[in-house]
């Protein structure tokens, strides 16, 4: 995994990373290819878990899986930073069950114990711009009507800013529900979420940052 971009002032970011088992055993390596010009300098590891994750399944309530963000990375519960998920080109198998982080940047898994979150103890959120990403496809019929439902609000992470979906974020926690209508013209579609804007923390400005995304639903409009 190349770890480039540090998110937070912190000095430390948490990553996740999937992968399928293909046997009763896994060795996990954690190595430093060593391309510093400083040798004697290197990343620090701390803090290594692992746990099962399990495929969603669409239901009669919801088009989309995993629309809340429930099932995703484990969270450290010492930890108040959230869990960075890197994007499909460095990992086969999402960590974040149904959807694809589609952009060259990581997007944020965060907790309800930590942020401020829409709904349920998780969410997702937009760290950096149109370079971060998260998106799925699904199943639609062509002419058909469907409705694109979701919260979006700030982490309460001091991250301020307007949206284009009209919410002003000021920092503190908070969402609004919002709702998209439109008609299907593929037997596939792909839904996904993007900030438009670049955004830092204004407590410490060197903190990437974005919109919160949170229960995510898609249904045809005869559900109505």
């Amino acid at each position: 995994m190349p770890i480039q971009t540090v998110y937070s002032s912190s000095g430390w970011d948490l990553y996740s990373w999937a992968f399928k088992a293909q046997s009763d055993y896994a060795e996990i390596v954690i190595h430093n290819p060593g391309v510093e010009e400083d040798p004697a300098c290197g990343p620090l590891i701390d803090g290594v878990a692992m746990r099962a994750l399990y495929p969603p399944r669409p239901t009669n309530k919801n088009i989309l899986k995993n629309g809340g963000f429930e099932e995703g990375p484990w969270v450290l519960p010492n930890t108040s930073s959230g869990v960075l998920i890197p994007p499909n080109a460095v990992d086969d198998h999402s960590p974040l069950p149904g959807w694809m982080v589609e952009s060259l940047k990581a997007v944020k898994y965060i907790d309800s114990d930590h942020f401020s979150v829409p709904q349920g103890r998780r969410a997702v959120e937009l760290v950096a711009g149109k370079e971060s990403a998260v998106a799925q496809v699904v199943r639609t019929t062509p002419g058909k009507i469907y409705v694109l439902s979701f919260a979006v609000g700030d982490a309460s992470n001091a991250c301020a800013g307007s949206m284009i979906v009209p919410y002003e974020s000021r920092g503190r926690g908070g969402f609004k529900r919002a709702s998209l209508r439109f008609v299907a013209v593929s037997d596939r579609t792909r839904i996904m979420f993007y900030s438009t804007f670049y955004a830092m923390r204004n407590d410490d400005f060197s903190s990437l940052c974005g919109p919160v995304i949170d229960d995510v639903k898609l249904l045809s409009a005869r559900r109505m």
